[in-house]
Parts: C-alpha cells; structure tokens; sequence
C-alpha cells in the first residue's frame, strides 16, 4: 500500500476504508501544557487570538505526531455570545460557566421564552466563535495539504444547559417538556448556523460534543426526543464529515447517536472497546477510546500503548483519547499513544 498523508488516512478511515493501520487523531480537545509550552501559544489567550488558537490547535501534530489538528478548546464559546457569565480560566484550567442569562426555574413554573437572540446570520462571527471560525482559515492554509482540519463546537442540549441552568433544563424535560423542546429548538438553529461556518471557514470535520446529553442523565428513550433529533438537523443532517462525541457509558444510546447521521462517533473508554465494535456492526465508524484520566493522564507510556494496541486490536477506525485529553497529561503518554499505533514510522 502506497504511503498515505496522515490527511488521507483520517479521511480514509472515516469511510470505513480498508487500511494497514488506522489513524491515531483526537477529535475532541487536546492542548495539553506541554503542547502549550513547546508552541508558545498558550491559554487563556489562545481562546480569542485566531493566530494563537490555530498554532496551539496544529502543536498535536507538529510536536506530537498526532494525525489530525483541531481548535475550539473548549465547551463555553456559545454560551458567552448568549451573554452567559464565563470565567476565561488560566493557563492551566478550562473556562467555565459561572452564571445563566436567562430564567428558568420549572420548581416555580418561572420560565423566559426563547426571545432577544443574538442576531443568526451574525452569530458564527461573535466573540469567541468568530475567533474558531478564522482559526480554521489559517489551519487550512498552513496545515490543510497533509492535515484534516478539525473544528469543535457544542451540542444543542448542553448548549441550552448553559443558557438556562443544566439543572433546572433536565427537571423540565419531566415537568415542562414543551418548554424545554422549544429552547432546544431555538438554539439548534445556533448550533447549525455556526457549524456552517466551520465548515466555511476551512474545517475538514465538525466534532459536536453533547456531555450533558449523557446516559446518565438522559435514557435511551428521552435521547431521540431531547437530544438526538437535534443534533441530526443542527450537524448529522450537513454535508459534511462529523463526529459526535458524548461522554460516560454510552453503550445503552451508541444506536441512537448513529440515528444523527453524523459520520462517526466518539465514545469513552467507559465502553468496553469490543462491545463497542459490536453494537456499531459496521453502521458508521468509531472514534476513541484510550481513558483519558488513565492511562494517558496518570498512567505510565507502557499502560497507554498497552490501551491503545488494544484499541487496535478491537477495531476502532480512528484510535483516540476516549474524552478531552486532559491538560495534564504528560508529554511521553501523548507520544505514547502515537507510537503504539504508528510503531516507530
């Protein structure tokens, strides 16, 4: 077999194509401190300077060997063009949700409707998420030839969490259902509209995570109605690749999650990567699912290859960290994973 770009070879497997090996690429967030540090671009600036974000977004590949390169660091950047309260984080800490823009008690029968939006057409260009979308140009240009190019953003359900209190959204899927479709309906619009706009921007694949989507606090039969359907229409319904990622024991949804469209999944190591491969039976390809806090944050290199090989061995089109690679995760366990799969080439 002729000697594939790492660009060829994601693409590859996301078709479900027979390869010697599969790609070892995180769809879902990986810029670690190391990968900070070797770059030069660091949080929190990286998360509103478009040159920043893109350099630290193509350090996994450049520094790491990683067969992908991926921005949008992180789940808040919808929510603050809504007017959410977001801490921006440190160099070393996520930001973060501190406040809702908007009221939304089902206890007390207490409900703001879906009104006074940001502007649709304008919202892919706001804040942070304009800072994403031009980051995708500039990854393109310097990285698009032998790269895919990864753009993140958020599912409707979290999205709307964060708009109006996880809680409370979750205590109205049983006591205001109505009321809770009919936020989700408004920011699905929002979350198709500036998945657009990474796909315009120069992104290759949109990996929407969907965490507060989880079977944990969704069942199986609330997914398709709160969730899934969604998610089909605000990205598995774009032509374009796409990875849906949602977080803990997806096993009991990983049927429903196919149901989206989306080209791949992304699921934690929460799920026994044999099952895994058994439920999905060829419908779409899988992504992940080497744990995250262990091995690749705790664990030793020999423990992440040993995960990874496994990974391998059970199937996964592309192998990956099974969630967001924490921050950190040592240097070694990265190039860890990267040589259990690519062996020494």
């Amino acid at each position: 077999m002729a000697k594939m770009t790492p660009r060829e070879r994601v693409l590859a497997a996301l078709r479900q194509e027979s390869l010697d090996r599969p790609p070892v690429a995180c769809f879902t967030t990986c810029d670690t401190i190391g990968m900070q540090n070797i770059s030069g671009a660091k949080w929190p600036e990286a998360h509103s300077d478009p040159k920043l974000m893109a350099t630290l977004g193509c350090a996994q590949a450049d520094y790491f060997g990683l067969e992908s390169v991926r921005s949008g660091f992180c789940l808040t950047q919808e929510a603050d063009v809504f007017g959410a309260g977001v801490n921006i984080g440190t160099p070393t800490a996520s930001p973060m949700v501190k406040t809702h823009p908007f009221t939304f008690e089902p206890m007390k029968n207490v409900y703001d409707e879906p009104e006074n939006l940001p502007d649709l057409e304008a919202y892919p260009t706001m804040k942070r998420l304009g800072t994403t979308v031009e980051a995708m140009g500039i990854m393109k240009k310097t990285h698009g030839e032998n790269y895919v190019i990864i753009g993140g953003n958020t599912g409707p359900f979290t999205v709307t969490g964060h708009l109006l209190n996880t809680e409370n959204l979750i205590y109205s899927v049983w006591t205001a259902p109505d009321m809770a479709k009919k936020w989700l309906s408004a920011v699905e619009k929002y979350c198709k509209a500036f998945a657009e706009a990474l796909y315009a921007g120069g992104a290759d694949v949109v990996q929407m995570s969907e965490p507060s989507a989880s079977a944990d606090i969704l069942s199986p039969d609330q997914f398709p109605e709160f969730s899934g359907q969604y998610v089909k229409r605000a990205l598995g319904d774009l032509p374009g690749k796409s990875v849906l990622h949602i977080c803990g024991d997806t096993s009991v949804i990983m049927p429903l999650m196919m149901d989206t469209g989306v080209t791949a999944i992304s699921i934690e190591e929460k799920v026994n990567p044999y099952k895994a491969i058994e439920i999905v039976n060829g419908r779409t390809a899988v992504v992940g699912n080497v744990g995250c806090a262990y091995p690749l944050y705790k664990g030793t290199p020999e423990e992440v290859e040993k995960d990874a090989k496994v990974c391998m061995d059970a199937g996964f089109n592309v192998v990956s960290a099974g969630c967001g690679v924490p921050i950190g995760t040592p240097d070694e366990n990265i190039r860890a994973l990267v040589r259990a799969v690519k062996g020494d080439a």
